[in-house]
């Protein structure tokens, strides 16, 4: 299984906002929300960093060993467990929720880069030692979000009646239907009905999804040292208490938060600012909203109220039922984790560069922001259909019009360009703006309006020429459509929509090794791997 790798700028693909370039290239517009650059000078301030920081590395031991202790690790996920117990070991973290079968690809792309930039690390760093790190977030509550998949063009949508958490939800017969679509989709591929297995044995009826998750990520990357964290426990909750404690009784982020995004705003469309306090009560199959009014502290859809006296016991003694949002998450991960670097994608950069004043407030590590690996595959004979089409891979990422267009240009005996005749309209006008301009000044303008009229009604001509030589390349143009269907599917990025369920059925678990040796570290670029 030989792939051919080709690396393009984020900004070449045409699929990544402004932000992303420009958060890529180190545009000073955005220094003042970082605190690290992304380089190997970046990742040793932030190891400085967060030496001065006293992670509870026993409690996190600890809890890690809880969450492994019925599940099979392997040697490289056992090593790492142990080896967070010291004080020169730093995790490269990556965050996502449980999405059922894991998801879109990049799910796993991103982890794959964190147990790439581990090995990076150690090579560069030897006197440290550094710990890929899934962390996931199993407190979401959008399950619209995170209970379909999509394999080969076919969304797979699990429907249940269940709420709250989705990490905290179970398999249910309505999940379990899906395994069985999903092994009529794959199990006729030579590894198909292997992951097939590996879906079955891993949802199983009364399983939470979080764990669920916890197995199917232990079991496909465990052998690149990957450790899964479930923060949904008691325990790492409690050390991050006096956090929760300051939002109460202060509700300090939004502040920071709304200030910085504003600055942000002045360059970017910039993500939601959260909310007067930013935590959720998280209680059996509920997770919703506290809302401050007056001096009542209030979860209206439970109909619950606190005085805050009563908030702050209850925090006390149920530290696991107060749930960060998207605003806090970040501040949660990196109290409990010996954190420097932090993997996400461009939304997840996007809400981060608002975060910098929240970590401050609570004197908390801010870790170095690494863009998350992208990658597009590329089976033989979608190459060998590019290549007889005479596109490069680079031309993938233009529009269907675009292609079908420069195909036409390219291969057509006809010669379909105009430019000759609206250079010479050009020379044409300049003459006539020579005669007219001795004469009367005042009729330049005029001139000028007859030439981008005249210029106008040439160019018009020109994609009519087009237009009626494109009827000749019927075929083709199904071809460049069915091309950038399946690998653009709905126009999005193939990662951001198929599942790796075909892929895997295509080319077994080789294929994470695949991605693993051709993940990037802090290059930042796109790649595609094709056959």
């Amino acid at each position: 299984m030989n792939f051919t790798a080709l690396r393009l700028s984020y900004a070449q693909t045409g699929y990544f906002s402004r932000l992303v370039a420009d958060y890529i290239a180190g545009d000073e517009k955005l220094t003042p929300f970082i605190k690290h650059p992304v380089s190997m000078d970046g990742i040793r301030q932030s190891i400085e960093s967060r030496k001065q920081f006293n992670t509870n590395r026993e409690l996190l031991v600890a809890a890690l060993q809880q969450q492994y202790n019925n599940n099979p690790a392997t040697e490289a996920v056992k090593g790492n467990i142990h080896r967070l117990s010291s004080p020169n070991t730093f995790t490269i973290c990556t965050a996502h929720q449980p999405n059922i079968f894991t998801g879109p690809l990049y799910f796993l792309y991103k982890i794959l880069h964190a147990a790439k930039l581990v090995d990076t690390f150690k090579k560069e760093m030897p006197q440290y030692d550094f710990v890929p790190v899934y962390y996931m977030g199993s407190e979401d509550a959008d399950l619209d979000e995170l209970n379909n998949i999509t394999i080969q063009g076919n969304k797979l949508v699990w429907h249940t009646k269940q709420t709250g958490a989705v990490g905290r939800m179970k398999v249910d017969d309505e999940l379990l239907k899906l395994i069985h679509v999903i092994n009529g989709q794959i199990a006729v591929l030579p590894n198909g009905k292997e992951l097939v297995q590996l879906f079955v044995d891993c949802y199983r009826k009364g399983k939470t999804i979080q764990q669920a998750t916890f197995e199917l990520v232990n079991i496909l990357l465990g052998e690149f040292g990957v450790v899964v964290l479930i923060p949904d426990n008691t325990e790492l909750k409690n050390a991050f208490k006096p956090i929760v404690k300051k939002e109460l009784l202060e509700g300090f982020s939004h502040s920071l938060v709304e200030a910085t995004a504003a600055e942000l705003d002045k360059y970017y469309k910039v993500q939601a600012s959260g909310r007067e306090i930013n935590l959720f009560y998280l209680i059996d199959d509920k997770r919703e909203r506290i809302e401050k009014k007056n001096s009542q502290y209030t979860v209206e859809s439970l109909q619950l109220s606190f005085s805050e006296a009563e908030i702050l016991k209850e925090l006390e003694e149920h530290p696991e039922r107060f749930s960060p949002n998207v605003i806090l998450r970040g501040v949660f991960q990196e109290t409990i984790l010996p954190n420097i670097a932090f993997i996400g994608g461009g939304g997840e950069l996007a809400y981060w560069l608002e975060l910098k004043n929240v970590f401050e407030a609570v004197q908390v590590p801010y870790p170095v922001l690494v863009l998350r690996n992208s990658f597009l595959l590329m089976n033989e004979a979608q190459k060998q259909k590019l290549d007889k089409l005479g596109f490069n891979v680079a031309d993938l990422f233009k529009t269907e019009l675009d292609l079908i267009n420069q195909l036409v240009k390219k291969t057509s005996k006809n010669d379909l360009s105009l430019k000759n005749e609206i250079d010479a309209l050009q020379k044409l006008y300049d003459q006539l703006k020579q005669k007219a301009e001795p004469v009367d000044k005042t009729l330049l303008p005029h001139i000028e309006s007859l030439l981008s009229k005249a210029q106008k009604r040439v160019e018009e001509l020109e994609k009519k020429l087009l237009h009626s030589e494109k009827g000749k390349y019927e075929a083709e143009q199904r071809q460049i459509q069915s091309l950038k269907q399946t690998l653009f599917p709905n126009n999005s990025l193939q990662e951001r929509v198929e599942n790796i369920a075909y892929f895997y059925g295509v080319y077994g678990k080789r294929l994470l090794n695949v991605l693993y040796e051709n993940s990037l570290s802090l290059e930042q670029e796109f790649v595609v791997l094709s056959q």
